[in-house]
C-alpha cells in the first residue's frame, strides 16, 4: 500500500470521526458542560497527550524564527477555531454545522489566492458565489430540532470556524515540510491551551463532576482522545503526502456521516433548506476544486 493510499485512508477516517463528533459533542453541550469549558477540557487533555507522546518520538530542535508561525497555527487551528466551532455547535444543529464546514475548500482557495497569489479562474469564482449563496441561506434559515433564535448565530460561528481552519491549513503546511509532526504540534496545543484558558476556566470551576452521567464522561473522553488527539495526528501525517486543498476536500464526507449519525439517533432532521443549501455548496466546491482540463498539444 502506497503512502498516498494510506494518507487518503487516514483522511477518510478523520471525516468519519468528525461526523460522529458533531452529534456526540452536541449531547454534552450546553446541558452538562458549556462550550468554552468543553474546549478547555479538550485542549488541556490533548496537550497532555501530545507532550507524553513526544517523549517517545525522535527529537528535533525548532528554529526560533518558526515560533511566530507556530503561535499563528495555535490561534487559527486550536484557540479561535475550536472556540467558534463549539460555541456555534452548541447553538445550531449537527447537520447544519457539518454542511457549513464544507465551505473550507473554497475558503482555502480564496486565502491561497490572497496570500499565495494563486490564480482564480472564472469557474472558481462562479463556484465560490454558489457556495456563498448556499452557506448564506443555511445560516439564515437552517434550523435544528427545538432550535432557538440563536441558531443563526450558531451557523455564523461555524462559518467563522471554517475560515479559521482554512488559515490553519495554509500556515501549518510549511511546518509539516520542515519538521516531524510531533516536534511542533505539542507547541501548537500548548500555546492554544494558554489562549483558551481565560475563556473556559470559570466554566470548568462551575462544573459539577460528580453529577456527570457515565455516558457523558465517555463522550468527553471521545472528543479529547479520538476527535482531537487522534484526528490531529492523522491530519498532520496525511498532510505530508497531500496538498492542503486535497485534505480540505475530504471535508465533503463530514455532512454525510454527520447526517447519518444525527438522524439515526434522533438528534436532527433533514429539511428542504438544508438539502438545497447543501446542493449549492457541494456544486460550488466541485467547481472550485475541479482541475482544469489539459490543453491538447499539437
Amino acid at each position: 500500500m502506497s503512502k498516498r493510499t494510506i494518507a487518503l485512508f487516514g483522511a477518510t477516517l478523520v471525516s468519519i470521526i468528525y461526523g460522529l463528533t458533531f452529534t456526540i459533542a452536541k449531547d454534552v453541550m450546553p446541558a452538562y458542560v458549556d462550550a468554552y469549558g468543553f474546549i478547555l477540557l479538550r485542549v488541556g487533555g490533548s496537550t497532555l497527550l501530545f507532550w507524553l507522546a513526544w517523549l517517545f518520538m525522535p527529537k528535533e530542535k525548532i528554529d526560533p524564527s518558526d515560533f511566530p508561525r507556530i503561535v499563528a497555527a495555535a490561534f487559527f487551528g486550536v484557540a479561535f477555531n475550536m472556540l467558534t466551532f463549539f460555541k456555534g455547535l452548541s447553538l445550531t444543529s449537527p447537520i447544519s454545522a457539518a454542511v457549513i464546514m464544507v465551505t473550507t475548500p473554497m475558503i482555502v482557495l480564496i486565502l491561497s489566492a490572497i496570500i499565495m497569489k494563486e490564480r482564480m479562474r472564472k469557474r472558481m469564482v462562479t463556484g465560490i458565489l454558489l457556495g456563498l449563496i448556499g452557506t448564506g441561506s443555511l445560516i439564515l434559515y437552517g434550523k435544528a430540532i427545538g432550535s432557538s433564535s440563536n441558531a443563526t448565530l450558531g451557523n455564523l460561528l461555524v462559518l467563522v470556524n471554517a475560515i479559521s481552519y482554512g488559515f490553519y491549513l495554509i500556515i501549518v503546511k510549511k511546518l509539516m515540510d520542515k519538521y516531524n509532526a510531533f516536534t511542533f504540534v505539542k507547541w501548537i496545543y500548548l500555546f492554544g491551551l494558554l489562549m483558551v484558558l481565560p475563556f473556559g476556566w470559570s466554566q470548568i470551576e462551575a462544573l459539577n463532576w460528580t453529577a456527570l452521567p457515565l455516558d457523558i464522561s465517555w463522550k468527553i473522553g471521545f472528543v479529547v482522545v479520538i476527535s482531537t488527539f487522534l484526528t490531529y495526528l492523522l491530519n498532520l501525517l496525511t498532510m505530508k503526502e497531500l496538498k492542503p486543498t486535497t485534505v480540505a476536500v475530504f471535508i465533503y464526507l463530514q455532512p454525510f456521516f454527520a447526517t447519518v449519525f444525527a438522524i439515526s439517533l434522533g438528534k436532527d432532521e433533514l429539511s428542504f433548506t438544508k438539502i438545497a443549501s447543501a446542493l449549492l455548496i457541494f456544486i460550488g466546491v466541485y467547481m472550485v476544486t475541479q482541475k482544469p482540463a489539459l490543453k491538447p498539444t499539437s
